[in-house]
């Protein structure tokens, strides 16, 4: 009864031009207010244009936080400016700070304070410590909810280490990506969700679930669902984008992307009864999003590594194969003819010869005279004298 009440009376919310002033009042960036409620950047971005509202937890978190600005920006009968400047002064500049005597100009005292000092520009960081703080900042959510659309850990791990081997390849452009993580999301998603990893022997039958209960038939169900359902689902209703992202990052119209996740959530719905309530449901995948099982990564250099590793075992194999056929190509052309030969004309026969026989058989005659040569010396027969008639 009492949760029932709880969700039926949301937390209210300024307009969405009041939240980004309060948010900037409390000098909070958006990557800064993302990381406190939970959500991406994209997301605070898009409740602040009033493209879409905050739902649920993220919505108790994200009105505590403007709370705690509006607080803070609270007027208290002195300009926002002066208040400013007073602000940047520290403990000793306003000790030793005296009023100007009483003989001065009025026009002199009444002078307008000087303008504060700009804060103080962030500090610059390598393109690796910028990998490394944004590889310890999402692959740990990533390896999660590639485990729900997939539900093989093993095929989780390499999905994420893969998309960031993408990401350190095209560091320049993702560093200046308006969603860095989110550029990361989808390539993982992407490879994970590939139909080819089907046929690996390894990646064949899912992983034994690590969950009981409602979440185990939550889990369960939302493996059955169509990859593309699967995928709206959780972007949607597990990481609290608004349907034109979803659509954007699942490369559909919104139109098509609202008919996937509604289908989605009537088949969730028909599966578990109990996840009939869309906020029921986002609760449920948003708990089972961040209580999957613990990720075990591997350290952000060895990632760096890896990629770099893997770029120059494919750049060697690419220079060997092109050098192969080059020498291929060199050899045919050193040993290849240079001029034409007309092939040989078939043979024909020629008529009126006969043809060519072995030894005939030997006569008795031949036999007896063959006989006799042998039989006699070897200087042969006596030579024989005429006689005289």
């Amino acid at each position: 009864m009492t949760q029932s009440t709880t969700r039926s009376v949301p937390a209210p919310l300024p307009s969405p031009m009041e939240r980004r002033r309060l948010r900037e009042a409390k000098f909070l960036s958006e990557e800064e207010a993302a990381s406190v409620v939970g959500v991406t950047r994209a997301t605070i971005r898009s409740w602040e244009t009033g493209r879409s509202s905050p739902r649920g937890r993220n919505r108790e978190l994200y009105a505590r936080l403007l709370a705690d600005s509006a607080e803070r920006t609270r007027e208290s009968g002195e300009s926002r400016e002066s208040r400013e400047f007073w602000e940047s002064r520290d403990s000793s500049e306003l000790s030793a700070w005296q009023p100007e005597p009483a003989t001065k100009h009025a026009a002199e005292r009444q002078a307008p304070p000087p303008k504060p000092p700009e804060p103080p520009a962030p500090p610059e960081f390598t393109p690796a410590e910028a990998f490394d703080a944004l590889y310890s900042y999402a692959a740990p959510a990533l390896v999660r909810q590639a485990y729900l659309l997939t539900g093989r850990l093993r095929l989780s791990h390499e999905s994420v280490e893969r998309a960031f081997h993408l990401a350190w390849q095209q560091w320049p452009k993702v560093a200046v990506d308006p969603d860095p993580a989110g550029w990361v999301r989808a390539a993982a998603y992407e490879y994970a969700m590939s139909p080819w990893q089907r046929l690996r022997p390894v990646h064949r039958h899912p992983d034994f679930p690590r969950v009981e209960g409602d979440r185990r038939r939550l889990l369960d169900a939302l493996l059955e669902l169509p990859p593309s359902y699967r995928r709206t689902l959780l972007l949607y209703d597990g990481l609290g984008l608004d349907l034109p992202e979803t659509a954007a990052e699942t490369e559909a119209s919104t139109p098509a992307a609202a008919n996937r996740l509604v289908q989605a959530r009537a088949a969730i719905a028909e599966r578990v009864p109990g996840l009939g309530v869309p906020e029921t449901l986002q609760e449920q995948l948003t708990a089972l999003a961040n209580d999957g099982p613990v990720p075990r990564l591997s350290a952000a250099r060895a990632v760096r590594t890896g990629c770099e590793r893997r770029a120059r075992f494919w750049t060697r194999a690419a220079i060997t194969v092109t050098t192969l056929i080059i020498g291929a190509t060199a050899y045919t052309l050193a040993t290849a003819p240079t001029r034409y030969e007309p092939p040989l004309a078939p043979g024909q026969q020629v008529g009126g010869v006969p043809p060519h026989s072995g030894p005939q058989p030997l006569t008795p005659r031949v036999m007896e005279l063959r006989a006799k040569l042998l039989a006699e010396p070897a200087y042969g027969p006596e030579r024989l004298l005429p006689q005289v008639r």
